[in-house]
Formats: C-alpha cells, sequence, structure tokens
C-alpha cells in the first residue's frame, strides 16, 4: 500500500474536547489506509497559518483541522491556492462549514463519532472551493460582513474558554450583553460596477448558505465553488429593525423584503461615515473601509460524498483517486 503523508491540526482551545481513545481510533484508521499522519496542537494565534503552510510546502496530500470555523479560517490562509486539501473535524462552537458541508457533529455520548466522521471523509469527493480575499490581506471562507453583527463579534472576543464549553448558548448569551450599544452605519456599497448607498444594519458577504452559528440560512443561492458573492444590505436604524429582519431570516423570506437589497458580484468595498467593525468567518477582522476580491477555486476542500450537491457546481473527485 503507498503511503501518503498528511497533517492534523488540532486546537486545544477550541469549543469541544475529544477523547484520547478518539483520537488514537482516528490516527489507527488513517494510518491503515496508507496516510502518514502527523498531530500537531497550536499553540498560538496565527499559528493554525503557519503550520498549513508548512504542509503546503513539504507536499502533504491533506490537512485534517480539528476545531471551529476561526481555526479553519486560519488553516485556509495557509493552504490557499496550494494542492494540500483541506479535511474539516468540527471541534469548536459553531462549525458552520462542516454543517454546511454535512458532516456530523460532535457527540460527546457516541464514543465512535469521530471514527464514523473519518469513514464518511475517507468516502469523501474533493472540491475546489472559492475564498474571499479581505483588502489584498486575508482570506476568509464563509463570510465577511460589517455593521451590527461585527460588532457584537467584536465585543465577545476573545471568549474565556468556560463560554465556549457552554457552545451555542454561551455564545448567545455573551453577545446579548452587547445587543444594546450596537447601532446601524451611513455605507456606500459597491458590487462590481454597482452603487448602492443608504443606513445599514449589516452589509453580509457571502460565500455561504448558512449564517449565526448555521442557525440561520442567509444565503439560500450560495454554491462554493459558483464564482461569485451574494451581498445582503440590511437597511434599517434600530433594534426594532434587527428583531425584524432576524424574524424574516429565520423564516426564509428575508430576500423578497424591499429593505434587504441582495446583489451578486465578484468584488465588493463598502465604505463607511466612521470606521464600522467587520469580521471574517465570525473572528474580528478591522473596521472599515473593507474590499473584498474573489479568489475562485483557491482552497481544495475534502467534503462526504452526500454533501448536499447544490452547494458545488462541480461534481468533484473521489479522494481514493487524488495522485500521491
Amino acid at each position: 500500500m503507498r503511503t501518503r503523508r498528511a497533517s492534523l491540526i488540532h486546537n486545544p482551545n477550541a469549543g469541544m474536547t475529544e477523547s484520547r481513545d478518539n483520537i488514537d481510533q482516528f490516527l489507527k484508521f488513517w494510518r491503515s489506509r496508507g496516510w502518514d499522519i502527523t498531530p500537531t496542537p497550536t499553540r498560538h494565534a496565527g499559528h493554525a497559518t503557519e503550520l498549513a503552510r508548512e504542509a503546503a510546502e513539504r507536499g502533504d496530500r491533506l490537512l485534517f483541522a480539528a476545531g471551529g470555523d476561526g481555526t479553519l479560517n486560519e488553516v485556509a490562509n495557509g493552504l490557499a491556492k496550494s494542492e494540500t486539501i483541506l479535511a474539516p473535524l468540527p471541534f469548536g462552537t459553531a462549525n458552520v462549514l462542516a454543517k454546511e458541508i454535512g458532516i456530523p457533529m460532535p457527540n460527546l455520548l457516541d464514543g465512535a463519532w469521530l471514527l464514523k466522521v473519518s469513514r464518511l471523509l475517507a468516502d469523501g469527493r474533493v472540491h475546489s472551493m472559492d475564498l474571499g480575499l479581505c483588502n489584498d490581506e486575508r482570506y476568509w471562507l464563509l463570510w465577511a460582513s460589517a455593521g451590527m453583527d461585527a460588532f457584537l463579534i467584536e465585543q465577545s472576543e476573545p471568549r474565556p474558554r468556560w463560554i465556549k464549553r457552554l457552545g451555542m448558548a454561551g455564545y448567545a448569551a455573551q453577545i446579548s450583553l452587547s445587543l444594546p450599544r450596537a447601532s446601524s452605519m451611513r455605507a456606500r456599497i459597491q458590487v462590481d460596477d454597482e452603487y448602492m448607498e443608504g443606513e445599514y444594519l449589516v452589509v453580509n458577504i457571502s460565500n455561504s448558505r448558512r449564517y449565526a452559528g448555521g442557525a440561520l440560512e442567509l444565503n439560500p443561492f450560495g454554491v462554493l465553488d459558483d464564482g461569485q458573492f451574494e451581498v445582503y444590505a440590511f437597511e434599517g436604524g434600530n433594534l426594532v429593525d434587527v428583531v425584524e429582519q432576524t424574524i424574516k431570516v429565520s423564516m426564509k423570506n428575508h430576500y423578497s423584503d424591499a429593505r434587504v437589497q441582495v446583489v451578486t458580484g465578484r468584488s465588493v468595498r463598502i465604505e463607511t461615515e466612521n470606521p464600522v467593525p467587520f469580521h471574517l468567518d465570525a473572528e474580528p477582522g478591522g473596521h472599515t473601509p473593507l474590499t473584498c476580491t474573489l479568489a475562485p477555486g483557491a482552497l481544495r476542500i475534502l467534503a462526504p460524498a452526500d454533501a448536499p450537491a447544490k452547494l458545488f457546481k462541480q461534481p468533484g473527485q473521489a479522494l481514493n483517486e487524488e495522485p500521491a
């Protein structure tokens, strides 16, 4: 049996923890299938990017990233435009990308959960998904967003480890404390050659379908490899508007609302009267102005074979058909 090189990057501070037995089962499973896996924990912010870049440079075929969407964001920044394939393992609080492509969430009552995920991925398919590039500096996988949501994230991060252990309930409780201080923004938005201007709650540049920890389907038109963003600009000026728009998103009728502008494109610029926070994959990203450009097919990703077909335009390639 030929041996192929792989890495396991795991974030020990992610929302979920996993038993040593489960990790050992995981390593045994992949090694029995001819993968030489090197596990490495992250030590500090940005370390996952460094480790992923090193894995790509030495020619690893596969990189397992065990953590949340923040860890995946760091890994994507190390793997972008390389041949190394990202395999997400959902150990974080939200795990939106894993939910999107159909990877089962952690189950503390199931000692074989990670083994089941391994079997799904071993039979999975490799796709090339688009990435966004923010201000020519940082890639993102799921969304870049400016406004109230980014303000709430900025106020909530970094989260104490005990809050992370509470999962989405702890995250939601922490965010709710900052909600009364959130405010709308006056913004000018350029999407390719189209311009919009107004008072907005949130301007979201989306590459995926799910949002808010995966609880809401913000972007029902999202395709991970279609070569375009969907931009959602939510007009409004107060907390009543926030509640109203949240309800509409949860009912999946926001895209027919006259106060929600929806535009597609490959380049987006957001300018505001005053600096406003933005986030990348639910991690604080900085303050406006913000420019995002599309990097088509920049990240190779391993998804279960039964991942929702509507997420990809291209069929992908079976992992076992990948060259060594």
